[in-house]
């Protein structure tokens, strides 16, 4: 039972979702960085300082000026304020991740040669019986027929 979870935990398949788990969990931090650090708080100049979070509805028969006083006093509440702005968060992080995987593809293209030429073939179908010969054939090897000399 022992060597058959090695061979599993080792196998590269649960390595590289290894690998991916955790580059993910980094690269989590480093977008939550982002939004939270440098996209936020121009938003939140633009909003007027607004913070969402604090939105709820009361279920209870008490009155509560803030959030923390119903939690406090156990009351009921439907926290909608925390609800929009994990959306308007998810909705950032999307954009942002958006963006930084446009930003690759558009660097991989550039990377790419366009005006590098697809390679030439290296055969060619015998025109009496259909068969894949070597470009360079002036007969076919299958049907024996004699083919035109190639060009060049």
């Amino acid at each position: 039972m022992l060597k058959e979870f090695k061979e599993f935990a080792l196998r590269g398949n649960v390595t590289d979702m290894a690998v991916g788990i955790i580059i993910g969990a980094a690269f989590t931090r480093l977008v939550g960085a982002l939004v939270s650090g440098i996209i936020m708080p121009p938003i939140g100049v633009l909003v007027g300082g607004v913070d969402f979070s604090d939105y709820f509805i009361n279920l209870s028969a008490g009155t509560y000026a803030t959030l923390a006083e119903a939690e406090e006093a156990g009351a009921a509440v439907i926290k909608y304020g925390q609800f929009f702005t994990l959306v308007v968060d998810f909705t950032i992080v999307a954009f942002v991740v958006f963006m930084l995987i446009r930003a690759m593809n558009n660097l991989r293209r550039k990377d790419e040669d366009p005006n590098q030429a697809s390679p030439s073939p290296t055969t060619k179908n015998c025109p009496f019986c259909i068969s894949s010969i070597p470009i360079a054939a002036t007969r076919c090897p299958s049907c024996t027929s004699e083919l035109e000399a190639p060009a060049g």
